[in-house]
């Protein structure tokens, strides 16, 4: 089956400003930048740890959406002064309405072979760097008297069992519980927490380092029996960043249609 017709803006993120982590590939956080531009955002703080593909990311989207609408800034999720600068950033434009954690670190490693290095790098990036995130963004928030809206980045990996993903799986499951013991934390201030859970979103990076018989696997179960295309995770960021989602938080939502 073939991915549908790309969904034209809605205004969902009119006049907001939004922050994005590991925004400047060509995945799910490239794709969240471009759809909150055209979802009306005020502005896009991005973030990433590459300097030459933030500047290109920066330039393709000033040129179609105008400058004073994106602002790019390197920021390693591990750091946490680098963190704080990425918000500064966005509190210069007023302060950052929406955060999306979408910085996050995988590979493949038997757990008879995963060093303690691997295991920590990943968990440092994907989990603890969206406490980080998320901790940061909420001082803010609250601080500001702000009704934010923080969005995570989890994965479908987070609930089922995969070879060789050991470190992976347990920092997005530990994302997702992150998501829902902070909602409850930052809700008596208004401020919503929830995150999306993918399976396979294709992009040129993920074809690079997953073998075509990986991928053929992960495809199949699939229940189009396709990848989603980055912008359909997106999408649903999106609806969880806009005023449509008021009521919902400390919610894994699955794009896709596998739970365990």
């Amino acid at each position: 089956m073939t991915a549908p017709h790309y969904v034209p803006g809605h205004d969902l993120l009119a006049g907001k400003v939004v922050a994005v982590t590991a925004g400047a590939g060509a995945g799910i956080g490239a794709s969240v930048v471009r759809r909150a531009l055209e979802e009306g955002a005020k502005a896009v703080v991005l973030s990433d740890t590459h300097e030459r593909r933030l500047a290109e990311a920066e330039a393709t989207l000033a040129a179609e959406f105008g400058a004073d609408r994106v602002r790019q800034l390197v920021c390693d999720v591990t750091d946490e002064a680098q963190v704080a600068a990425f918000l500064d950033a966005a509190d210069e434009l007023g302060g950052a309405d929406v955060v999306i954690n979408n910085a996050g670190l995988g590979g493949t490693a038997s757990i008879l072979e995963m060093t303690d290095d691997q295991w920590g790098r990943v968990l440092d990036i994907t989990l603890t760097g969206t406490f980080r995130c998320l901790r940061a963004a909420g001082q803010r928030m609250v601080a500001a008297g702000k009704a934010g809206v923080i969005v995570n980045n989890a994965s479908v990996i987070g609930w089922r069992a995969q070879e060789g993903q050991a470190h992976y799986a347990a920092a997005k499951a530990g994302v997702m519980a992150l998501t829902r013991c902070a909602a409850m934390d930052l809700a008596p201030h208004g401020i919503r927490v929830n995150a999306v859970s993918p399976s396979l979103a294709m992009h040129p990076f993920l074809a690079k380092v997953t073998s075509d018989e990986l991928l053929d696997e992960l495809t199949s179960r699939e229940a189009f029996k396709r990848a989603a295309e980055p912008w359909e995770v997106a999408n649903v960021m999106v609806f969880l960043a806009s005023d449509y989602s008021s009521y919902l938080t400390g919610e894994v939502v699955s794009v896709s249609s596998q739970h365990a």
